[in-house]
């Protein structure tokens, strides 16, 4: 097996099994950008099991023909094209099979068995089975029924052979939905064979936190309340919500981004050092963290929560239309498009210390950083009334150009005795060049290795759940006026208000 940059010492000894993976819902984008790409890498990466197929099962008239083309095509449009051999890729096309049903036909699921038998006889696949539900969340209940009534899931304890569900966000709406969710989908299959994936969690950026944090004493022992003013997660986007005007009406920001991908950020920047790198000890935790978020009282909502929407503006050269404008979206819409809140995590290492979070679209420029600001050095040394010292700051930039800084102090050359803040900036791909995978290839081989390491687990999402459904509930029973921010600009007004009000600023690397 060839070496690879993500094939850690630890977490790679496992060779994957034969199997093979049937795509829900594969007539989707998500399968065109971002699975057909991230399998092939993987496949020529020696990753993938020699004995592997993909089937797509989707409602729409097409014959495996169709699907191995569109496979090709997906590849030639969003893959690497300097790793792209036309050669390999129709090799590997070879393998992908379409089964046309639809998601509530029990005929469907029953040929579907047969067929993945028959696949199971002529490549040797052994019976193992993940089943990537790339459906809108409605179908997971239904699907992972079907499954089991036709004996597709089987037993935890089974030594011969394995099955396991990957389930794209959102798990739920709001906690009470979750926990409805999970159990009816118990019925039929154990939390142990759930892959709740957050793709963000196979960044690199994100995976590195732990060693940045624990494999680096300079970091962790100023990593707490006796060191850090503030911390700050924000996540830009520059982008406006597209085609997915239907969706995004019923998800806004609050649950879109902040329910999953900030939550899951938050634990790994706060959680304290696990006993080992198992993956029951770092999701421990993870829940801790969740767990230790306080919860607001009926008046700090309106305080520590501001909820935005874009109006119309110019950003990236184009002027841009209000999210009222956009197409499936209510005129009178009060969707949020952008959220910023203020939280506090009750535990010895965090006491005191404000998180501020925020994510919006239409935003100047697509970013998604993590800042630690510290305190101030103590004492008068270096201050004199017509200037201030800065603070300094550690950015852990998530995306894009993933990398880390630090803003530091340092004396202007010259008589003079004047400090100027500078950067010091690590990036991934200048130093490592072409680093690592991206996140679905490692989501994907850690499922099929059966590391869950990265995915989410019924009780993270349940205390993420309870926290974001404190703040739906407020906005349900105090409805408050929304706060509008034109497109292009750094959110509303509020957002910049909520944290001065503190004595801190928003910060970018």
């Amino acid at each position: 097996m060839s070496e690879h940059p993500f094939y850690e010492k630890g977490r790679t000894s496992k060779k994957a099994d034969p199997c093979v993976i049937v795509i829900f819902g594969a007539t989707g984008d998500l399968t065109a950008r971002k699975l057909v790409p991230a399998l092939f890498n993987l496949r020529n990466e020696s990753l993938l099991p020699s004995r592997f197929a993909v089937v797509a099962f989707a409602r729409r008239d097409k014959t495996s023909e169709d699907f191995k083309k569109e496979a090709f095509d997906a590849m030639k449009r969003y893959g690497n094209q300097s790793a792209i051999d036309e050669k390999a890729l129709h090799e590997f096309t070879k393998q992908f099979y379409y089964h046309r049903a639809n998601f509530n036909d029990d005929q469907g699921y029953k040929e579907l068995h047969k067929f993945l038998e028959n696949l199971d006889n002529q490549l040797g696949t052994k019976k193992n089975r993940i089943y990537y539900l790339a459906t809108p969340p409605k179908y997971f209940p239904i699907i992972i029924e079907k499954l089991h009534q036709n004996a597709l899931l089987y037993d935890e304890e089974d030594k011969e052979k394995w099955s396991r569900v990957i389930i794209e966000k959102p798990f739920g709406t709001d906690l009470a939905s979750a926990k409805q969710l999970q159990k009816h989908i118990l019925n039929f299959i154990s939390e142990s064979q759930i892959y709740r994936i957050d793709h963000w969690l196979g960044k690199e950026t994100v995976q590195n936190l732990l060693v940045f944090r624990f494999a680096n004493s300079i970091f962790e022992s100023v990593w707490n309340a006796n060191h850090v003013s503030n911390v700050q997660i924000t996540v830009a986007e520059d982008m406006g919500i597209g085609t997915r005007g239907h969706l995004f009406e019923e998800q806004g920001m609050l649950r879109d981004i902040v329910q999953n991908h900030m939550m899951q950020l938050l634990s790994l920047v706060a959680m304290e050092p696990p006993i080992n790198l198992q993956a029951s000890s770092i999701r421990d935790e993870k829940v801790k963290v969740l767990e230790s978020i306080r919860p607001y009282d009926k008046t700090e909502c309106g305080s520590c929560v501001v909820r935005g929407q874009y109006e119309a503006g110019y950003i990236n050269g184009e002027d841009v239309k209000a999210y009222t404008k956009e197409a499936d979206v209510e005129p009178n819409s009060s969707m949020e498009t952008y959220v910023a809140l203020k939280l506090f995590i009750d535990n010895w290492r965090w006491s005191g210390v404000p998180f501020y979070l925020r994510a919006g679209k239409r935003l100047p420029k697509r970013a998604t950083e993590i800042a630690i600001t510290f305190k101030d050095a103590p004492g008068v040394l270096f201050r004199k009334k017509e200037f201030k010292n800065e603070p300094n700051v550690l950015t852990i930039r998530i995306q894009p150009n993933e990398g880390i800084g630090v803003m530091i102090n340092t004396k202007v050359p010259g008589q003079s005795q004047i400090i100027q803040p500078v950067k010091m900036d690590f990036c991934y791909g200048s130093y490592f060049g072409n680093y690592g995978a991206e996140a679905y290839e490692r989501l994907i081989f850690d499922a099929i290795i059966g590391d869950s390491t990265l995915f989410a687990r019924q009780d993270e999402v349940f205390y993420s759940w309870q926290f974001v459904t404190a703040i739906l509930d407020s906005w349900r029973k105090h409805p408050a006026k929304l706060a509008l921010y034109p497109a292009g600009s750094w959110g509303p007004k509020q957002a910049d208000d909520m944290i001065a009000k503190d004595g801190f600023q928003w910060r970018l690397l």
